[in-house]
C-alpha cells in the first residue's frame, strides 16, 4: 500500500532524533503528520520546518491522547516515544519502574487501543512500533527497559492476529545504537553521552530509521514487513561472558 493510500499519521516522541526524522520523511511523502512530544521548543521548530501539526503533550496524558484520537482518524501510528534509566532491577527505584512501564508499554497499549479499531473498520492502516534490540537480546543493565520493550515486541506480533483478515499492517523496528541523543538523556548529560556512545563510531543516522519505516509502509498491500533489526555494521548482538565465583 503506497503512501498515497494513507492521509494522516501520528508520531510520538517526535521533537528530536528518530521521531523528528520520521516526521520529516512523512511530511515529504505528503501526509498530514501530527507530531506529539513534551518539548515545546523543538516541536515548534519541527513544525515550522516541516509543516507538521504539533501537539505538546505527554503520552501518559490519557485524556489528551483520547481526545486527539477522537478528533483525527489516523491511518498510520508510530509509537516512538520511550524512556530509559540505567541500572538493573537490583538498584531500581519505584519511579524507574513506573515511568518506563507507563511510557514504553502502557502508552503504546492505549494508543493502539484508541486507533486500531478504526483502522480495522476502514480496512486500512499501519502501526509501527519502535522497540530496540533490547526487546530481543539480553545485555547487562537497563532491566526495566528490556522488559517494557519485550512487551511491545510481543504486542506487535499479537496485533497481526487481532487484525486477521484486515489490511492493517504492523511493523516493529528494532534499532541498535543510532546516532541520537538518547544516551545523553539516559545519563543526564548530553555531551558525555555523545562522547561515550556516539563520537568516533560508525552508526546509523535517525534518517536511516525513517527510511526503513518508509520502506515498510510503501510496500505493496499484499506485503507486511513485520520486524526489522537495524544495527551498525560494527555492532553485533551476542557474545559470551563468564564470571568467576567469589572466594568462599
Amino acid at each position: 500500500m503506497p503512501f498515497s493510500d494513507y492521509k494522516t499519521a501520528l508520531v510520538t516522541g517526535a521533537s528530536t532524533g528518530m521521531g523528528a526524522a520520521i516526521v520529516e520523511r512523512f511530511c515529504r511523502e505528503g501526509l498530514e503528520v501530527h507530531a506529539l512530544a513534551r518539548s515545546a521548543g523543538p516541536l515548534k521548530e519541527l513544525a515550522e520546518r516541516t509543516g507538521c501539526i504539533p501537539h505538546v503533550l505527554d503520552v501518559r496524558d490519557l485524556d489528551a491522547i483520547t481526545k486527539l484520537t477522537q478528533e483525527v482518524q489516523f491511518d498510520i501510528l508510530v509509537n516512538n516515544a520511550g524512556i530509559s534509566t540505567p541500572g538493573s532491577i537490583l538498584n531500581a527505584s519505584v519511579n524507574d519502574v513506573d515511568s518506563q512501564v507507563e511510557v514504553n508499554l502502557q502508552a503504546v497499549l492505549h494508543l493502539v487501543r484508541l486507533t486500531m479499531p478504526g483502522m480495522v473498520e476502514r480496512d486500512r492502516g499501519h502501526i509501527v512500533n519502535i522497540t530496540s534490540i533490547a526487546a530481543i537480546y539480553n545485555f547487562n543493565g537497563n532491566s526495566i527497559y528490556h522488559a517494557t520493550k519485550a512487551g511491545v515486541h510481543a504486542l506487535s506480533r499479537q496485533l497481526r492476529v487481532d487484525a486477521t483478515g484486515k489490511r492493517v499492517r504492523v511493523t516493529e523496528i528494532c534499532p541498535g545504537r543510532v546516532a541520537t541523543d538518547i544516551f545523553g538523556h539516559v545519563s543526564g548529560n548530553i555531551e558525555e553521552g555523545r562522547r561515550k556512545f556516539i563520537d568516533g563510531f560508525e552508526l546509523p543516522q535517525a534518517s536511516d530509521i525513517a527510511d526503513a519505516i518508509a520502506f515498510a509502509i510503501s510496500a505493496p498491500i499484499a506485503v507486511n514487513i513485520g520486524n526489522i533489526e537495524i544495527m551498525p555494521t560494527l555492532q553485533v548482538c551476542g557474545g559470551l561472558t563468564t564470571i568467576k565465583p567469589e572466594p568462599a
